[in-house]
């Protein structure tokens, strides 16, 4: 079958999010062809290129978010009437008064909304323009405005409403796209939405246009990630673009044929954000378990008095709670050493290194010089890829006990790479910790360094404990989260839908303009010429016809494509 692949600041890119399980998923279903639809989120991210693709990605068309370019369309009367009347519902939705008996009603007009502002785009070549216009502007005004609106809206001011305005522009900018034509989008037996918020707005236009069903993945709950990076706005603009996030969410989730979370507390946010239970399919992500396979193999470790931490250096990942911790573990266990293995993210994650730095030598003043060096003191800083610690499957040997102190975690990849290598684990219950471990490890309360503390004294004191904890955890690390469980299952996934959603096809002779039956077999979309020139292919979804003239099959790609 031929997939859309939709993605938000990831695949194919090289810098991109989730470009590993991407890649993994596109090769290991090489059965299946692959159309890869990619928004993009910076220029420098455009500039590193994109990571070598496999023969049966056949097309890579890209858009950017991070920049409006003007399409230099003026509309006429009737197109400007459509949109402020399009755009005024929308906004008149986010201003709502939230209401379970009218949620249904508001979802109703969001979507109606929504897909007029796309007809529009459809008809008249783009939107840009009218996204940025006073039009926009004064139809939020009038939203917020009106009696009823919720306070946070009915207080903002213009530079609120320029920034909600500035926002919608990028979120919507999919609905002025060229990729929902029958040789684009239309063409597609399925789309997979890697992510998400603007990653399946396409998808759900596909849907809309031509009933291509719609998969949706999400490792990390988009409208999640949202309500943590909007601190910064002022409450009218925090308020104004959760509703409208918030609607998304809702009606992706709606249209969407299944659900993929990876994670129980993905698939909580989704049930709350009103995702139907019975499309919902829990899919971990896959992850390469065999470089940890030698260690694995053989769990010893060097020194079975030291713990390690392994991952980035961030504040979320609370530190400085395990130094605290450590101290506690010192004085039961004064031969434990304590190893953090990992790099800083970005500038924050430098600075919050050196604060970790400088708490050691507090914590520990008569070990204090030389903190980087394995030597005699107890905290070492390191990085993987020194002499001592060459992969990170040598992280994880290095200690008998591996701990995770976070207080904010999603799937917790490194404890994962730790269960691989049959490493017992401390972990703080966070996100998706429990679910991870099932059982195999210890997992106390975040930002608690004495029951940290606790937990690390019992496994160093308890070998054997170690030892059965450590093979229960690869056990079920080898069962739950491997590459070829995740393609596995998303095959599966895959053959579901298209037996129950599949896209009705009708190819036109040329010579009588009637239908042709069978003439598009299940290996029409393999590579090569399966088709014969003088058919005219239109898609068909749902009830109605799919929007637009008949195009010739093998049509060429239009020059804004990158083919493969």
């Amino acid at each position: 079958m031929r997939i859309g692949l939709l993605t938000e600041g990831g695949y194919p890119y090289v810098s991109g999010d989730a470009r590993l399980w991407c890649d993994r998923l596109v090769r290991g279903l090489d059965q299946h062809e692959f159309d890869i639809y990619a928004l993009s989120r910076s220029r420098r991210q455009e500039d590193e290129g994109w990571v070598t693709l496999p023969p049966q990605v056949s097309r890579v068309r890209t858009a950017p978010l991070w920049t409006a370019e003007d399409d230099g369309i003026a509309h006429g009367r009737r197109a400007r009437r459509r949109f402020a009347e399009h755009y005024g519902e929308l906004a008149a939705v986010l201003c709502a008064s939230p209401s379970e008996e009218a949620a249904t009603a508001e979802a109703d007009r969001f979507g109606s909304a929504l897909y007029g502002l796309a007809e529009l785009a459809r008809d008249e070549g783009g939107l840009s323009g009218a996204l940025r216009s006073e039009t926009a502007v004064r139809a939020l005004e009038r939203a917020c405005r009106t009696p009823g609106a919720p306070r946070a809206a009915r207080a903002a001011r213009v530079p609120d409403l320029l920034a909600v305005a500035g926002h919608l522009e990028r979120a919507l900018r999919p609905l002025t796209l060229d990729w929902y034509e029958d040789d684009g989008l239309g063409s597609v037996d399925l789309c997979h939405a890697t992510s998400g918020g603007p990653a399946a707005l396409p998808g759900l236009l596909a849907r809309h246009f031509s009933g291509v069903p719609l998969l949706v993945t999400e490792y990390g709950v988009q409208l999640r990630t949202h309500h943590l990076s909007a601190t910064e706005a002022s409450p009218s603009v925090r308020a104004l673009l959760a509703a409208f996030h918030g609607r998304l969410a809702a009606e992706v989730y709606a249209r969407a044929a299944v659900i993929t979370p990876g994670n129980a507390h993905a698939r909580r946010w989704q049930e709350r954000c009103g995702a139907d239970r019975d499309k919902i399919r829990t899919v971990y992500p896959g992850m390469d378990a065999t470089r940890f396979a030698e260690v694995g193999e053989s769990p010893e470790c060097a020194d079975p008095d030291t713990l390690a931490w392994v991952g980035r250096v961030e504040p979320t990942k609370d530190l400085i709670s395990l130094l605290h911790a450590f101290a506690e573990v010192r004085k039961e266990e004064p031969k434990t050493r304590l190893r953090i293995i990992g790099v800083p993210a970005g500038s924050e994650g430098a600075a919050y290194l050196g604060h970790c730095k400088a708490l050691a030598a507090q914590l520990f003043p008569d070990e204090a010089d030389g903190l980087h060096a394995v030597g005699d003191n107890p905290v070492s800083f390191e990085e993987i890829g020194g002499p001592d610690i060459p992969s990170p499957a040598e992280a994880y040997a290095s200690g008998a006990v591996t701990v995770l102190s976070s207080v904010v975690e999603g799937f917790p990849i490194s404890l994962v790479e730790s269960m691989f290598c049959g490493r017992a684990t401390v972990s703080t219950d966070v996100g998706a910790v429990v679910e991870v471990i099932g059982g195999t490890g210890l997992v106390v309360p975040p930002r608690n360094p004495r029951a940290l503390a606790e937990a690390c004294v019992a496994l160093l004191r308890d070998p054997e404990r170690r030892a059965r904890l450590g093979a229960a955890a690869r056990a079920r690390a080898l069962e739950l989260f491997t590459v070829e469980q995740n393609i596995t299952a998303f095959h599966g996934i895959y053959l579901e839908i298209v037996s129950r959603h599949p896209v009705r096809r009708v190819v036109l002779d040329d010579t009588t303009g009637e239908p042709r039956p069978f003439a598009v077999p299940a290996e029409a979309h393999m590579p090569g010429r399966w088709t014969g020139p003088a058919a005219r292919v239109v898609a068909r979804g749902g009830p109605g016809w799919a929007a637009g003239p008949p195009v010739r099959a093998n049509t060429p790609l239009p020059a804004t494509e990158a083919a493969r």
